[in-house]
């Protein structure tokens, strides 16, 4: 996996552990092992514009995702593609981060954010549980894994 990480923002991450996560997951859900996506850590200021330019909702967020080539789970034999991009803002996912640290709050985002550009999504309450199941399993499997 070609995995870009480029932190934009004032706060200190675990930018290995953001790239772990990622390969993780992009492993999990069957995707080529050659295609890329890339994660950039914003400000509040940027993630607010970047949701009013491309949500039209007004005030930062925690993860926005831009998927580029429609990749689905479990679409290794397609050959490799472009996930996306994942838009994370640590200074307003800190603000969720109330039981666990900061970077564990950036992972799931990580997990979220690919998962979006797999094509889940959680407009629905079937949706959200079967995407927040799938990314909650992610998460501890990789947390057993890498430590």
């Amino acid at each position: 996996m070609a995995i870009e990480l480029s932190n934009e923002s004032n706060s200190q991450c675990d930018g290995d552990g953001l790239i772990s996560v990622a390969g993780f997951t992009l492993t999990t859900m069957g995707v080529h092992p050659d295609s890329d996506v890339s994660i950039t850590l914003v400000d509040e200021d940027r993630m607010s514009e970047l949701h009013v330019e491309w949500m039209d909702l007004e005030g930062p967020t925690d993860v926005l995702s831009f998927p580029m080539d429609e990749m689905r789970p479990n679409s290794h034999a397609e050959g490799p593609g472009i996930v996306g991009d994942i838009v994370l803002c640590p200074a307003f996912a800190s603000v969720q981060a109330v039981n666990h640290s900061l970077d564990d709050e950036l992972a799931l985002l990580t997990i979220h954010g690919i998962l979006h550009c797999l094509g889940y999504d959680h407009a629905e309450k079937e949706e959200e549980l079967v995407m927040f199941a799938l990314q909650e399993k992610i998460l501890s499997t990789w947390k057993s894994h890498s430590r």
